[in-house]
């Protein structure tokens, strides 16, 4: 078969997978979805935790990729103590699950003060940002890094001949075009960092997977909170993916422009 026909083959496989999964979700919704309990769980349970968690999605993701840039320059730095740490940091927070990272801030932090002078009520959102922030600037410095080594050498040595300094080259010609590298790597990562928000419950955020919790042990119905935490996940990660989408589809404008 020739590439014509295997890129047919395979968008009518795809759209014959999408057909059945979609046809499986719509008789779920209309077999099994009580909508007069959905109506009624709406508020306040759930607009609830999808404000609390498209806020700390909203704060974490700013924070990650700002940290994760800084990361990503780490290591691919000629400073050998800069590199080392950048290195040590994403092996550590790559190579360790976000949830011990999670207990680990939330239960050991805590454990340096006094007994009864931590204001451990207050400390779960802070929590969630700062390992949400810590493992996937990890992530996001790794995408950078990759971005980086993607652009020529050349680049950084034609920058130096212009009279610019090492900083100079990086920030307004490496950079740009390795943002433009890395921006899909680091959209993606931020999709999974809005899913890794269902790990929160362990630290006692009233989050959606928490709100599908509550209201199943209460009506003993599990597909409809369940079809409402699926469809809050979904307004968060697909405009977002859109987002990404949108950033990608400028940074290639630009690049084409120049």
């Amino acid at each position: 078969m020739n590439d014509k026909t295997l890129r047919r083959l395979g968008a009518a496989i795809a759209g014959l997978f999408t057909l059945g999964v979609g046809g499986f979700i719509a008789a779920i919704i209309f077999t099994q979805v009580d909508f007069e309990l959905l109506v009624e769980i709406i508020h306040p349970q759930f607009v609830n935790a999808f404000l609390r968690v498209l806020g700390i999605v909203l704060v974490g993701s700013l924070l990650s990729v700002t940290a994760g840039v800084f990361v990503g320059l780490g290591r691919v730095s000629n400073t050998k103590f800069t590199n080392a740490v950048a290195t040590a940091y994403v092996e550590f927070f790559r190579g360790t699950p976000l949830l011990f990272q999670l207990l680990v801030i939330y239960v050991g932090i805590p454990a340096f003060w006094p007994p009864g002078q931590f204001p451990i009520s207050n400390w779960a959102i802070p929590t969630a940002i700062i390992g949400l922030t810590l493992n996937h600037a990890a992530y996001v410095g790794e995408a950078v890094r990759g971005g980086i080594d993607a652009v020529p050498e050349g680049q950084m040595e034609a920058a130096r001949s212009l009279g610019m300094s090492y900083v100079q080259g990086m920030r307004e010609v490496v950079l740009p075009q390795a943002w433009r590298n890395a921006l899909a790597a680091i959209g993606n990562d931020q999709v999974i960092l809005v899913k890794d928000t269902s790990l929160l419950t362990v630290i006692a955020i009233p989050e959606l997977i928490s709100a599908f919790r509550n209201v199943n042990s209460t009506t003993f119905d599990p597909w409809t909170p369940i079809i409402l935490v699926a469809i809050a996940y979904l307004m968060i990660t697909i405009p977002l993916g859109k987002i990404v989408s949108y950033l990608e589809a400028r940074s290639d404008w630009g690049g084409d422009r120049r």
